[in-house]
């Protein structure tokens, strides 16, 4: 329960946060934009890699894509927000780099990284955590809001016999003395570090010494201290041809080095970043922060999220739709209740779904009002350009044929097996067919 509280009180402080900050945009502004926001009204969440570039290099349509996006004067047409699970910088580089790529103007409040939703923890933000990845991450952190940081270079200068995979960074003549530190409260996993070896040895020391190294190592200290993980993609596309290892592979090998030595399963507080719901609950509140920034006056009704990778972008989409629609009728059933009439026939399949698993919500349950105007629904595009292709892979046509037993699941170990979630509702060769397709669907013009 303080968990639940936790959550939702870092959730209406960010949410007031947002509003605010679109609401003092829009009174600034001298001109807003008037579209018809009735029936048309829906937001755009692009994943990056593999959608609008790989590696370094843009995909060769993702330019086309934004300049039809904008308009004259360069203000977007519909809500856009990039929603990747990097996160081993700033927002406002990553926006720097996107603007610089795509020939359009990238706000930091466009984009959302697969740790922003961290910034919702607040119960963790006066701990001691030792943050793990690649990177400005001390200052990531701090900019989340985390006020007490220990990188993992910091734990291996105050402890320097605990890294010694590495025969030439072994102290070399005497033992030199450890500093200590004070204990560990949580670990924070941003995303994959340069030298594995060490952060997973010096995570597991963690875990198995309640934060302590001054401890020996117990398998009593069991649950361990709190782990936070952020981005559970297990490959990733850059220029290369084949696929390349993200940080679900690294999770993986965390986890495995943890049950083989204490026999346990590694536990996590929160599994934050796409596929979890959490992530697209936070990506629909910078939608509709942007919406309101356009001028929009009513909520946005449909998403569409486009991606290349159907263990996180597509699956994750779909988790949400399932989400949005279980919400929809679970009010649906209060207000039958509350008014007083009969059984409402939406209410009565509020049980048909199956039930999400802690780790798919990632805190999304509870941490959001009820009163909050959700979207309708959350469609997903898979484009071809990134991770799936159709060259390598067909998609059958029968949703519960998706992922069959001779295909291997590359979800996190915590999500289920469920064939529907990985069928996207569009296939499309890029994100420039992916957009032309979207505003098709919507009855209204792009260029």
């Amino acid at each position: 329960m303080q968990r639940i509280r936790s959550l939702k009180t870092g959730w209406q402080l960010l949410k007031s946060s947002c509003e605010g900050a679109a609401k003092q945009v829009n009174t600034s502004s001298s001109t807003s934009r008037n579209y018809s926001h009735g029936s048309n009204s829906f937001g755009l969440l692009f994943d990056i890699d593999g959608v609008l570039v790989r590696g370094r290099t843009p995909i060769p349509a993702a330019k086309q894509c934004f300049r039809n996006l904008v308009d004259g004067n360069g203000k977007y047409k519909v809500p856009v927000v990039f929603v990747t699970n990097a996160g081993n910088c700033m927002r406002q580089t990553k926006a720097e780099h996107l603007s610089h790529l795509l020939d359009v103007e990238v706000s930091p409040d466009q984009v959302m990284l697969s740790h922003s939703p961290l910034r919702m923890f607040t119960q963790f933000h006066k701990m001691r955590v030792l943050v793990s990845g690649q990177g400005p991450v001390e200052e990531v952190a701090h900019n989340l809001g985390f006020q007490d940081v220990v990188t993992i270079d910091m734990l291996r200068e105050a402890y320097p016999l605990l890294d010694v995979v590495d025969h030439n960074r072994r102290p070399k003549d005497s033992v030199p003395p450890t500093k200590g530190l004070r204990p560990i409260d949580a670990v924070i996993l941003f995303g994959e570090p340069i030298r594995w070896e060490t952060n997973l040895q010096l995570i597991v020391d963690m875990l198995l010494t309640n934060g302590n190294p001054d401890n020996a190592w117990s398998s009593m200290q069991y649950p361990h201290i709190p782990v936070l993980a952020c981005n559970m993609d297990l490959l990733w596309m850059a220029e290369a041809k084949n696929p390349r290892f993200g940080h679900g592979m690294f999770l993986v090998c965390l986890e495995s080095l943890y049950k083989k030595v204490t026999g346990y399963e590694l536990k996590y507080e929160a599994l934050i970043g796409k596929p979890s719901v959490v992530t697209y609950n936070y990506a629909e509140l910078l939608i509709r922060q942007q919406a309101e920034r356009l001028g929009w006056t009513t909520p946005v009704k449909r998403l569409y999220a486009i991606g290349d990778n159907p263990m996180a972008d597509i699956y994750g989409a779909n988790l949400y739709n399932r989400y949005l629609q279980a919400s929809r009728r679970t009010k649906a059933q209060m207000q039958a209740k509350s008014g007083g009439g009969g059984a409402d026939p939406l209410a009565e399949t509020v049980n048909e779904a199956p039930k999400m698993t802690s780790a798919e919500l990632g805190g999304a349950s509870s941490a959001y009002g009820a009163e909050e105007d959700l979207p309708e629904g959350c469609s997903s595009i898979l484009v071809c350009t990134g991770v799936y292709s159709r060259d390598q892979q067909e998609l059958p046509s029968d949703p519960t044929h998706t992922v069959t037993e001779q295909r291997i699941f590359h979800g996190h170990r915590d999500f289920r097996f469920d064939p529907s979630l990985t069928q996207p509702s569009f296939v499309v060769h890029d994100v420039k067919e992916a957009v032309e397709l979207v505003f098709q669907q919507e009855g209204r013009p792009l260029e």
